[in-house]
């Protein structure tokens, strides 16, 4: 097991600057949706070709700095037998390790969920380091409706999340603690506040009683965002103020850094956004991100199933877009350039 230095250590490594993390931890039902839109059979084959795409692409560690795997991923080989692990390792790349087993209904609370997979949580988590993993990642959803979220789905998934950062640490893992608003429904942008600050007050109590190390873990939260039918959405500017306000109530100075999800935003949104927060007075935190479509769906998409080195063009030229976002430096010629390219 790692010792205490050394998850700090790791923590800070993942949210170098100019770096962030790429999220590869799609379950096999979501990346099967994906391969639809591109007509592509989800089969292993192809699941482990289209990461391997992905976690070989030429000079993807100036840029990214950790990738969060799935189970079946973790254990997969690249074309030449080579583990995706130590793949990653040998471009400088920290691995990670999705560990929650996905979001289910809880009970007596109509839409509501809550994360599930503590159960057998400390032998994975075994497993997985055993495997290469270094960090760990635990997703919770909270949805905004008429009545909702309920305190009761708060408290639970923040306590869910608080022992599993607990139990990541014991193994020698640095947890992703990732209470995610989705951008679902109508809500406006300040009430996306007022329910991101209350789950990330909660998630900070339980995170203290079961005596989480802060320096040891990252938070990987949604933005403050209005939702994606809401009538008035805020501008950049906007989004990234009300961002930043909501962390400096809630977040502790001690926690290394800050990795957004880009959630329901499209890939240049999200890299706006991410370059908008860099430009805002200095945080006591590295404000990066952990990007799974806003980084892979141009990939996806140039990829096809047969074209590598479009895929890869494509990973690269977005991971470099959102590198330097994390300085503030992105500008929209990054984009026109590209395509003149």
């Amino acid at each position: 097991m790692n010792e205490s230095s050394d998850l700090a250590a790791i923590a800070r490594a993942l949210v170098a600057e100019g770096k962030g993390i790429l999220a590869a931890d799609e379950s096999t039902p979501t990346i099967t949706k994906r391969f639809q839109a591109i007509d592509l059979e989800s089969t292993e084959e192809n699941r482990r070709a289209y990461r391997e795409m992905l976690l070989s692409t030429e000079g993807l560690g100036e840029f990214i700095s950790g990738v969060i795997l799935f189970d079946e991923t973790i254990r997969q080989k690249s074309s030449d037998g080579l583990s995706f692990p130590e793949m990653l390792r040998r471009k400088k790349i920290i691995p990670g390790i999705k560990v929650d087993k996905g979001a289910k209904a809880l009970a007596h609370f109509e839409g509501e969920k809550v994360t599930e997979g503590l159960d057998g949580l400390r032998e994975r988590l075994a497993e997985y380091a055993g495997l290469g993993a270094q960090f760990t990642k635990w997703r919770a959803v909270i949805k905004i409706a008429y009545g909702l979220p309920s305190q009761a789905c708060l408290e639970s998934n923040a306590h869910a999340l608080a022992r599993f950062a607990a139990l990541s640490q014991e193994a020698g893992l640095v947890p992703i603690v990732e209470p995610e608003i989705l951008m679902d429904g109508t809500h406006t942008i300040d009430r996306c506040r007022q329910v991101t600050e209350l789950a990330q007050r909660l998630v900070f109590q339980a995170l203290a009683e079961h005596r989480v190390v802060l320096e040891e873990m990252l938070l990987k939260p949604n933005m403050v965002i209005a939702a994606l039918d809401c009538p008035k959405q805020a501008t950049v500017s906007e989004v990234a103020a009300a961002t930043l306000d909501t962390l400096r109530c809630t977040v502790p100075a001690a926690v290394p850094g800050i990795v957004f999800l880009s959630g329901g935003q499209s890939d240049l949104l999200a890299t706006q956004h991410l370059n908008a927060l860099n430009q805002l007075d200095p945080a006591p935190w590295q404000l990066s991100f952990s990007y799974g479509r806003a980084l892979q769906a141009p990939a996806l998409k140039a990829w096809n199933g047969k074209n590598v080195v479009a895929g890869q063009s494509a990973l690269l030229h977005r991971a470099r877009c959102n590198s330097a976002a994390r300085h503030g430096n992105y500008s929209e010629e990054m984009e026109t350039e590209r395509m003149a390219a």
